[in-house]
């Protein structure tokens, strides 16, 4: 409530009531109020900031005339008509428009009588209205008096207990005389919604209005009461530095007088509950119910009390006794390990040797889980089969992707200290598996980094380690935890990144790449009866016959898995699938010569078919973590000075390599037929073609110094020989790593023969049958070997040039032989000196 002062309220004061015409009607403009309810004789400052409002107010203050003012029924309505108001409302009249500094506008307004809207008479520029005036009827004045004081009282203490309402509105409610005008006072300084408030304006028995005004005076108090009492207790108990937690603490005696209880303590009494049926070791026990403690001592609202509540939260969510039992049943396993996955019976038999080994070791506690490495270029089945193991073996699954991890905390976790600590990758996932024996594959080993946050190779050699992980420690947990019961599968396309210590933890198991045949029989097995069923097809909605499969692999995939194959399966009945639901014909056997059709012309034709022998071009085969590889090497003979430039992205030790077959070409010009001085008056080009691929390694050896032989001596090489092996300045060949990918690799790519060292042969052993069959294997120790099974033609060595033949010498004279003397006789060679004795080793190494 604000009261009229100074000259303005006088203005105020002096603005007559608007005249009533014959039909007891009053003719004023409207002012729409938002989230305001105006009474009769109240003043109050009316903030103007609609421009259609401005008008009508200045308007009116210009012409000295009342307004009337009614409040919306929705405070969102912008502009207002008179549907969108209430009925009833005020006259009232308003003093001058001030214009405030914040650049807003103000009127001071004062209520003069209720009025009852009754018509429009103008809408534009602003809306005009005829009103009834309401006048209060007389009441009975024998309870008037009654009721009054009870108001009175009830207003008196609402205003001792609120220190938002002025001492003096009950000094000014002690001097009116109506019970309406009391009503309309007391309730204009209550906090009411605007529906409350527009109810009590609508009363007109003045009496009805004091009583409703009763009601809402003895709900406020209420509050009031509830308010003081909360503010007191919680004044009682709140320190002066913790006024953060006053809202918690009204929150808490609101639930107590709810019945509730203190939420705080019963927060605390189950976690206390939730640690005794963890079944935690007694020291994790111990520390969990002293970080408890700690807890319990502390307000809720604290900070610390959220990091403590994280710490108990993992430690009770941690599985510490429960186990899932291991399903050792061979056949079993045998089973789903081969109705998941075709091949790969390494990785197949160690998991059944391990079955074997639990069942005849039955409560031997010293048995230890064993830690794999799956090993291969990518989609060749690594990680689902570590899904079959997990279900073999009836042991929950779960994976952890390395790749691109470069911090240390990441495996470790990160220590309380820290804002947003956690632990790390190892104990997240074990809390996520619920059990303390899973099967936990850390998938993509070979991709971890290192930077300044530390290197997490290092981290995993404790978690790797069957010695160490039993105690393993996280800088979040700072307590043990047992990873001994935890078997551990890792994944890798290559170990070369891998630290020596930690690839010394790992049981390596090779994944190579599948044949052609291999990767028949898994489309025929897995793939197709997959994609059908992931398509919305049956068996008889669309078939694939061998030959479009072969199409399939041969024509559109050159890879060493076969997700590739998959996808294009996948885009084939996608296609088959989009043409049924057109209903359009749909072929329901897929041949081979419907391919360029459904998915494009072939995207990798046969290799060989555009190839013929070439001098100076000679066919290396390489390995790369995704696979075998072709890689073409080009030699050109330049007019120059012998230097030796080489291009195709090439590292340094191939680039060595190139050198050292140089260099024994030098050394060996007149075996092979090299004209001598050639080298010097003749540059060497070397290329290796795809240049936007790094390339490196030395098993291109001897297929350098063929492409050398082959440019020097124009003699052409054969290209359906494929090569691969180190070579020495002497011309041996050494052995290379990678074989059986490689050979794969010349069977896919349609070589006919392949040159490997002699000291290689031991890892023909792994090569599939078929790949034998198909391929002619050529053993060598040297490049001479090479060369006869490379070159189409013989190499003719060079003769060397003849020696002058000796002059026979003339007869010395007489008179020269006396001048010469008598012939010496050789001297006589010296005795030989007595061997060194040679000196004592040193113990030190």
């Amino acid at each position: 409530m604000a009261e009229a002062t100074g000259n303005h309220a006088n203005a105020l004061y002096e603005i007559d009531d608007a005249e009533v015409d014959g039909k007891g009607l009053i003719e004023c403009a409207l002012v729409p109020l938002r989230d305001l309810v105006l009474f009769p004789h109240m003043s109050t400052p009316l903030q103007i900031g609609r421009e259609r409002t401005l008008a009508t107010v200045t308007a009116a203050n210009q012409r000295g005339e009342t307004l009337i003012a009614v409040a919306q029924l929705d405070s969102d309505t912008d502009d207002p008509g008179v549907e969108d108001l209430y009925t009833m409302g005020v006259e009232m009249a308003v003093g001058r428009v001030l214009r405030m500094p914040d650049g807003n506008t103000a009127v001071l307004a004062q209520g003069r009588r209720r009025v009852e809207l009754v018509e429009v008479v103008q809408e534009e520029p602003y809306l005009v209205v005829r009103a009834r005036p309401i006048e209060d009827s007389v009441p009975d004045l024998s309870i008037v008096p009654s009721f009054m004081r009870a108001v009175l009282a009830l207003f008196e203490k609402c205003v001792r207990l609120n220190h938002g309402l002025p001492e003096e509105a009950y000094a000014f409610a002690l001097n009116v005389d109506e019970p309406g005008w009391l009503a309309d006072l007391v309730v204009s300084t209550l906090s009411l919604s605007i529906a409350e408030r527009q109810r009590v304006l609508e009363i007109r028995d003045p009496l009805a209005r004091l009583q409703e005004v009763h009601g809402l005076l003895g709900k406020e108090f209420a509050m009031l009461e509830l308010e003081e009492q909360i503010h007191s207790q919680v004044q009682h108990t709140m320190d002066r530095g913790q006024r953060e937690m006053y809202l918690r603490e009204q929150l808490k005696t609101i639930q107590g007088e709810l019945g509730d209880g203190d939420p705080w303590l019963q927060e605390q009494s189950e976690l206390r509950t939730r640690i005794a049926a963890a079944g935690m070791p007694e020291e994790v026990e111990q520390r969990a119910l002293k970080e408890l403690e700690r807890m319990a001592q502390m307000q809720p609202m604290t900070p610390e009390v959220g990091i403590i509540r994280n710490y108990i939260d993992v430690l009770l969510d941690l599985p510490w006794r429960t186990a899932t039992a291991d399903l050792l049943d061979i056949k079993r396993a045998h089973k789903i390990l081969d109705a998941n996955h075709y091949g790969l019976p390494k990785a197949k038999d160690r998991i059944l040797e391990h079955i074997a080994v639990r069942m005849l070791a039955k409560g031997n506690k010293k048995l230890r889980q064993p830690i794999l490495c799956f090993v291969g270029p990518p989609g060749t089945g690594k990680t689902s089969l570590g899904k079959s193991i997990a279900e073999a073996l009836g042991r929950k699954f779960v994976r952890v992707s390395l790749g691109g991890v470069r911090d240390e905390a990441e495996i470790r976790g990160h220590r309380r200290t820290y804002i947003g600590a956690m632990p790390g990758r190892i104990l997240q996932t074990m809390r996520k598996a619920g059990s303390i024996n899973p099967l936990f594959m850390l998938d993509e080993i070979d991709k971890l980094g290192n930077d300044f946050r530390g290197d997490p190779s290092s981290a995993l050699l404790e978690v790797l380690d069957p010695e160490q992980n039993s105690n393993f420690s996280d800088h979040f947990l700072e307590l043990p935890y047992d990873l001994s019961q935890v078997m551990f599968i890792t994944t890798a396309n290559y170990l070369g990144p891998l630290l020596p210590a930690l690839e010394d933890r790992l049981e390596v198991i090779e994944f190579n790449s599948y044949t052609e045949e291999e990767k028949l029989e898994i489309a025929r097995r897995y793939l197709v009866p997959r994609q059908l069923e992931l398509n919305g097809l049956t068996a008889q909605k669309a078939s694939f016959p061998d030959a479009t499969l072969t199409a399939l692999v041969r024509e559109y995939t050159y890879e060493s898995g076969v997700r590739n194959l998959e996808r294009e399966l996948a885009s084939v009945c996608r296609k088959i699938a989009r043409r049924m639901a057109e209903k359009k014909p749909a072929a329901r056997v897929v041949q081979a010569g419907q391919l360029a059709r459904l998915l494009g012309p072939p995207q990798f034709l046969d290799m060989q078919a555009e190839r013929k022998d070439e001098v100076g071009v000679a066919t290396g085969l390489a390995w790369t973590p995704a696979g075998g590889d072709l890689t073409l090497i080009e030699v050109a003979l330049l007019q120059g000075k012998g230097g030796l430039q080489i291009t195709g992205q090439v590292g340094e030790v191939m680039q060595e390599s190139a050198q050292a077959a140089l260099a024994y070409l030098r050394s060996r010009s007149a075996h092979f037929g090299v004209k001598p001085g050639l080298f010097e008056k003749t540059d060497v080009h070397l290329h290796v073609p795809e240049g936007g691929i790094a390339k490196d390694g030395p098993s291109a050896g001897i297929t350098i110094a063929t492409a050398l032989i082959s440019a020097f001596t124009k003699r052409k090489v054969r290209f359906s020989v494929g090569m691969t092996g180190e070579i020495t300045l002497r011309g041996r060949v050494l052995p290379v790593g990678g074989l059986k990918e490689k050979i794969l690799t010349a069977r896919r790519a349609g070589l006919k023969t392949v040159i490997i060292p002699r000291r290689n042969e031991k890892d023909l052993a792994d090569l599939p049958r078929q790949a034998r069959k198909d391929l002619r294997l050529v053993l060598v120790d040297h490049l001479d070997d090479v060369l006869k099974v490379a070159l189409n033609a013989p190499l003719k060595a060079v003769a060397p040039p003849a020696k002058a033949k000796a002059k026979p010498a003339k007869p010395k004279s007489r008179l020269a032989k006396i001048k010469s003397g008598p012939a010496k006789k050789p001297l006589p060679k010296p005795a030989p000196r007595p061997a060194a004795r040679p000196a004592a080793r040193s113990s030190k190494r």
